[in-house]
């Protein structure tokens, strides 16, 4: 038992000790990962599955299910670079404690809830890297955009989770509510922190200002899932703050500023359009290869993403040349991703992750439903989703709180809670961030500068079994 779990784990501990040593960056890590998950694989699956056959199955699973996040980054950067510099003269925008809170936990976040995939990383680090801010404090403050991931991309991972433990998604998304209202008002110290590791410090007024923002996006989250389909409520929390912030900074003064600012917003909102009239189109035709994984439809946020930008583009100067460049800066990320993927298809799909959380929950006996969280912000970052997540360890996790006497939504909705958290903080989305950087920040400097936001999920987490069970 003791070598099975150690084969189980070694991918796991290869790729963290490779990650956080500095001695590799991500892509390096994650093909000796891959390697080290074959005996893993060998000795979690059934009695009579074949290894060869087993891994040539996850591989293609994993390529189809990568290329719809692969799919949606390369979509945000060519839509960035179609609107970049829009009815601007080119000149850097000011690193502000205002201008980095609204492209990181506003804009970002927005960005987010429409497209999920982590692209509101990808804007919120353009945005940054426009200020000139680079480095890990760039990187880690653009993670934080993704702190609403269960609501990212109008919520499929959610909806996922709450069919998979036979629940309405509405409830476990009200409830999950309740620990990301929590951690994004815990989030305000994190980015003063890393605001002033980029050589900005945020004044008294300001964090002020900032954590009343910051509320308002709590409580439209936590009201708001007694009136309103979950789905949109992620948008809702970030658009209205952001839409006041906008104003209150640029209020148009005459026909010409309101020409200006029309145009400025009129590729956000086509984009936000598209997106929703695309969530309307009911059963849209789909690619589904495998009937228990999510299909590819017609109307995926990456094929929106792509035709939006595409139709944008053609109305720049040099879009060829644009288009190129997008597509040069997605090429290492997109196969980092890809890489991550097979990862996490390799463990999740052999049992070695379900083996993993249900030795863990053993040995902690009656402390079990306090490794909820831990679980699901381990779960999140190694699947790297909260589709991912959701599909390898809900069900453990819903059993695990059942089994200790926990109401039956509040296991999962903290696991999906935290896992999407990890998600936001995972391998494959720092290799993400750490490529498109690309100078030379490795993950372990931005996992460092995270480490309050993680142990906040942690505490969050322990806080919200402890006052619900």
């Amino acid at each position: 038992m003791a070598v099975t779990l150690l084969l189980q784990s070694a991918p796991l501990l290869l790729l963290v000790g490779l990650l956080l040593s500095g001695r590799a960056g991500p892509l390096p890590a994650v093909l000796a990962a891959l390697a080290a998950s074959l005996p893993a694989a060998w000795v979690s699956l059934p009695a009579g599955t074949a290894l060869p056959g087993f891994v040539l199955e996850e591989a293609l699973r994993g390529a189809f299910l990568a290329a719809q996040p692969i799919g949606v980054v390369v979509g945000g950067l060519l839509f960035h670079a179609a609107v970049e510099d829009r009815g601007e003269d080119g000149a850097a925008v000011p690193a502000t404690p205002r201008a980095i809170f609204t492209a990181t936990l506003l804009m970002g976040v927005f960005m987010e809830t429409v497209t999920g995939f982590a692209v509101g990383a990808v804007f919120a680090l353009a945005a940054l890297r426009g200020m000139g801010i680079g480095g890990a404090p760039a990187a880690a403050l653009a993670l934080l955009s993704l702190v609403l991931i269960p609501w990212g991309g109008l919520g499929p991972g959610t909806a996922l989770g709450a069919a998979l433990v036979g629940a309405p998604a509405q409830e476990i998304a009200a409830l999950t509510a309740l620990p990301v209202a929590a951690w994004l008002i815990a989030l305000g110290p994190v980015i003063w922190r890393l605001s002033a590791a980029a050589g900005v410090p945020v004044p008294g007024r300001e964090r002020l200002a900032q954590l009343g923002l910051l509320a308002a996006m709590a409580a439209i989250l936590v009201l708001g899932h007694r009136l309103l389909p979950f789905e949109i409520l992620g948008i809702l929390a970030a658009g209205v703050p952001l839409l006041l912030v906008l104003w209150l900074a640029a209020p148009p003064r005459d026909a010409a500023a309101w020409r200006r600012a029309g145009s400025a917003m009129a590729p956000y909102v086509l984009l936000t359009a598209a997106l929703l009239a695309a969530r309307a189109v009911p059963d849209p035709p789909a690619f589904r290869p495998y009937p228990a994984l999510p299909g590819f439809p017609l109307t995926h946020v990456a094929v929106v993403l792509l035709a939006v930008a595409a139709g944008l583009l053609t109305r720049r100067d040099r879009p060829a040349a644009r288009a190129a460049a997008a597509l040069r800066r997605a090429a290492r990320p997109a196969l980092a991703m890809l890489f991550y993927v097979l990862l996490a298809r390799m463990l999740a799909g052999s049992g070695a992750t379900a083996a993993l959380a249900q030795a863990a929950a053993g040995v902690l006996g009656t402390a079990a439903p306090y490794a909820v969280p831990v679980l699901g912000l381990a779960g999140g970052m190694v699947t790297g989703s909260n589709v991912g997540s959701n599909a390898a360890l809900i069900t453990v996790q819903q059993a695990l709180g059942l089994a200790a006497g926990l109401p039956p939504l509040l296991a999962p909705s903290v696991h999906n809670f935290a896992g999407a958290a990890g998600a936001g903080m995972s391998f494959g989305v720092m290799a993400l961030v750490c490529g498109l950087l690309a100078d030379g920040t490795r993950p372990a400097q931005v996992w460092r500068r995270l480490l309050p936001s993680m142990a906040a999920v942690i505490v969050i987490g322990w806080a919200t079994v402890a006052l619900l069970r």
